[in-house]
This record gives structure tokens, C-alpha cells and sequence, in this order.
């Protein structure tokens, strides 16, 4: 999947309003468009995708730390918005987008820097106007970091 470098390599306004949201996030795993830049920084990259659930792999890194040397709950929260995100993207019909109205996030445990993990975001409702979903950070072996809930805002943008 290639990640965006510069403002022109993201789709434009027509090209994410001409498709589904998973048509959408299925072009951008199959290295049709560019994937978002903040996934360079924050080391974690869209594995799989389909109707309803969105799974990302990464590790935090020495970049990702922390005054103290723990991973910054702020990567926590990131791949988990990212995740939870994307899954409602899937639910949006062609000719709308989403944005995050809110999320949360509750972290179970610290992530060892440089442990591989993924994470999961699965659709609890998909609706005309909102999107509720929630998602996991475990680790390869099963371990549980943490969760997160969200509500997002779906907005028809165009006529499908």
C-alpha cells in the first residue's frame, strides 16, 4: 500500500465521492490510492478490510514514546480511531464521507515499544446520519492493550 508524500497524492473530492466507502477503503489496500500519511508516522498500516470491520498492523516505535519511555497514549488513540474510523467507512454509500464525532479510548495495559499488534475496529451500528463502532489493540499472541468506542457523522455529500 503506498502511503500519500504530498497533498496531490491524496484522492480528490470526485474520486472519494464516486465510490462506496468500501469500494473506497478496498482501493486503498489494493495500492489503488495513496493511503493517508499519518500512517507512515504512527508505524501501522490497513491489513484487511470488508463490509463493517477494519483490522490495521503496526508497532509503536522509539518515536512514539513518552517523557517517562511508556508508548504515548496518544498512538493508543490514533490507531484505534483509525481503525474504528475505517470500519464505519465501509457502511458509507457512494456520493458521502464520515468524520469522528468522538471517541474512547481505555488502555488495559502498556504496549512494550516495539511489539507488533492489531488492531480491530468493528461496526455496532451504521445508520443514515451516524456510525457507532468499536475496536481492540491486541497483540499477535492475544494480548489485550486496549479498547475504544466511537461515534462518527456520515454526511451525503453528493446524490449516489
Amino acid at each position: 500500500m503506498p502511503i500519500a508524500r504530498s497533498p496531490a497524492d491524496l484522492p480528490d473530492r470526485d474520486t472519494v465521492l464516486s465510490m462506496s466507502g468500501l469500494q473506497f477503503m478496498q482501493a486503498i489496500l489494493a495500492g489503488e490510492l495513496a493511503g493517508p500519511p499519518i500512517a507512515q508516522g504512527m508505524n501501522f498500516l490497513l491489513h484487511t478490510i470488508g463490509p463493517g470491520r477494519a483490522e490495521f498492523h503496526g508497532a509503536p516505535g522509539f518515536d512514539h514514546l513518552n517523557p517517562v519511555g511508556g508508548v504515548h497514549g496518544g498512538w493508543y488513540g490514533t490507531v484505534l480511531d483509525s481503525c474504528m474510523a475505517c470500519a464505519v467507512m465501509t457502511t458509507v454509500p457512494k456520493g458521502s464521507v464520515y468524520t469522528t464525532l468522538e471517541y474512547k479510548i481505555n488502555i488495559v495495559r502498556a504496549i512494550p515499544p516495539g511489539t507488533a499488534v492489531i488492531a480491530t475496529g468493528l461496526v455496532d451500528h451504521a445508520g443514515r446520519s451516524t456510525g457507532v463502532a468499536s475496536g481492540r489493540i491486541e497483540g499477535t499472541d492475544g494480548t489485550l492493550y486496549a479498547t475504544g468506542s466511537t461515534t462518527c457523522l456520515i454526511m451525503q455529500i453528493a446524490k449516489p
